[in-house]
């Protein structure tokens, strides 16, 4: 007798959604309103970005080319870049003393007074007069040349210079290194959230299927009111998470652009392979550490190196400072402004100066205990970050592990939900099973799906952290 009811009952919901439609209902204790219509909810692409509108011709980038991208355009990596080529110039700058040294320089003189007589006391005792000349103006202009054949502080220039550049090279790299990880994990992020507004679509769908459902079982007489209103309140919470997530993706494509160095005032959408993405999870898990891989372990010993050249500045300041010299002055004299160029007497001569310091107040030695106490900290900073970068490489390895097992049980509670799911709602039409029990099925249908999604993505960003502690960061 249930199962006729039922099926007459079914037989019959089109022409009670027929009637629905031409009849409006009545407003009552025990009315209840149509359904409204359910947005469009296809299932969006990865190729398109959800709510952001391009206001021209869209760029399309893949997670490479983004990369790409921000190796290119990336403001502090630029920066980075130019304190390479600020480095050559300060070398440059600093080694220019072992080049010949040229001044020119020039004396215009105007006595103002001038005695043209004295007296002169022989030993005997009688004083003689003895007159002088004294020109009025004369000008003197000269050329010195010099080189330099031995300074310290030129040494240690010369062989600071390439460290210098070196570090400045290294900075360059750690940033590139910060950026490709940043880049990569910014992008997990936004197709994340773009894949969880595809299951929020997929779940407002069936919510909306389900309403329809609920609300034509309810006219019909076989449910009563209540699993129609709950089916409505999981659809308005439904909606609420699609419009969170549709707004999440704007500030989320506004990180990445900055990292990209991307114009704000223009789009861009992102792309990725499906399959490539599985098969990029994977990592092997068995290499073993290495340091030196570490671009802050490179840096580190780039300072040590450096350190080491000052402590052998400071040892060998006490040797004397050799240069070589040449002097060529011209003398031009005459009473008279117009005629003061008419007539030069020419001088020059050429030497060697040095100059050793003999006593400077214990700076030297105190320079050089102060540089050795500088290399003991760098010594313990080396200590400290190998303990550091084993932390890190520890918890990015258990991480991995950790999410990776998490990943593939999800995967399967996908498929058992959505096998749930399916038989729950075709029992749920046909009256064997109350709708709580349609609602608790897609509930955990979409809590599966999402935790799948979240932990696929974590597991990528682990990855990200894995070769970042290794060092296996390419770029």
């Amino acid at each position: 007798m249930r199962t006729s009811l039922l099926i007459t009952c079914l037989f019959c919901l089109p022409f009670f959604s027929h009637s629905q439609n031409k009849t409006p209902v009545n407003a009552g204790s025990n009315s209840v309103t149509p359904p409204v219509v359910v947005p469009d909810t296809t299932k969006n692409s990865l190729l398109l970005p959800v709510v952001v509108k391009d206001t021209g011709k869209a760029q399309y980038f893949t997670l490479k080319q983004c990369i790409d991208y921000a190796l290119q355009h990336q403001p502090n990596l630029n920066i980075s870049l130019i304190n390479v080529d600020v480095a050559k110039t300060s070398n440059a700058i600093a080694l220019s003393g072992w080049l010949p040294q040229a001044n020119a320089s020039g004396d215009l003189i105007h006595n103002i007074q001038s005695n043209n007589s004295a007296n002169v006391t022989t030993p005997a005792g009688s004083t003689s007069t003895t007159n002088r000349t004294t020109v009025t103006n004369s000008f003197v202009p000269g050329v010195t040349v010099s080189q330099a054949i031995f300074n310290p502080s030129l040494l240690y220039a010369y062989k600071s210079a390439p460290l210098f550049v070196k570090q400045a090279q290294q900075v360059t790299d750690s940033t590139k290194i910060f950026l490709v990880s940043s880049v990569s994990k910014s992008f997990y992020t936004l197709l994340n959230t773009l894949e969880q507004i595809n299951v929020f679509k997929e779940d407002t769908a069936r919510l909306g299927r389900s309403l329809r459902d609920a609300y034509h079982q309810y006219k019909g007489g076989i449910v009563d009111e209540t699993d129609y209103e709950q089916a409505d309140i999981t659809l308005n919470n439904s909606k609420a998470q699609l419009k969170q997530a549709n707004e999440n993706v704007v500030p989320q494509y506004a990180v990445l652009k900055r990292l990209l160095g991307f114009p704000p005032d223009k789009q861009f959408n992102v792309v990725f392979d499906t399959l490539e993405m599985m098969n990029g999870i994977h990592i092997d898990t068995t290499e073993q550490l290495q340091y030196e891989k570490r671009i802050e372990y490179q840096e580190i010993k780039t300072n040590k190196d450096l350190q080491s050249q000052l402590v052998n500045f400071y040892k060998y300041q006490w040797l004397p400072t050799l240069s070589a010299f040449f002097d060529y002055n011209l003398t031009f004299a005459n009473n008279n402004y117009n005629d003061l160029l008419n007539s030069s007497y020419p001088n020059s001569y050429v030497g060697l100066s040095f100059s050793i310091p003999i006593f400077t107040g214990f700076s030297r030695v105190n320079n050089v205990k102060k540089a050795r106490l500088q290399q003991q900290i760098l010594d313990w900073n080396e200590t400290d970050l190998k303990a550091a970068i084993n932390v890190e490489y520890t918890s990015a390895l258990a991480n991995y592990k950790g999410n990776y097992y998490n990943l593939q049980l999800l995967q399967r509670n996908v498929n058992l939900a959505r096998r749930v799911y399916f038989v729950v709602d075709l029992q749920y039409k046909q009256g064997i099973v109350p709708y709580l029990n349609v609602i608790t099925a897609e509930s955990n249908l979409m809590t599966s799906e999402i935790s799948y999604l979240n932990a696929l993505f974590q597991v990528l960003s682990n990855k990200i952290d894995l070769q970042k502690a290794m060092g296996n960061i390419s770029y």
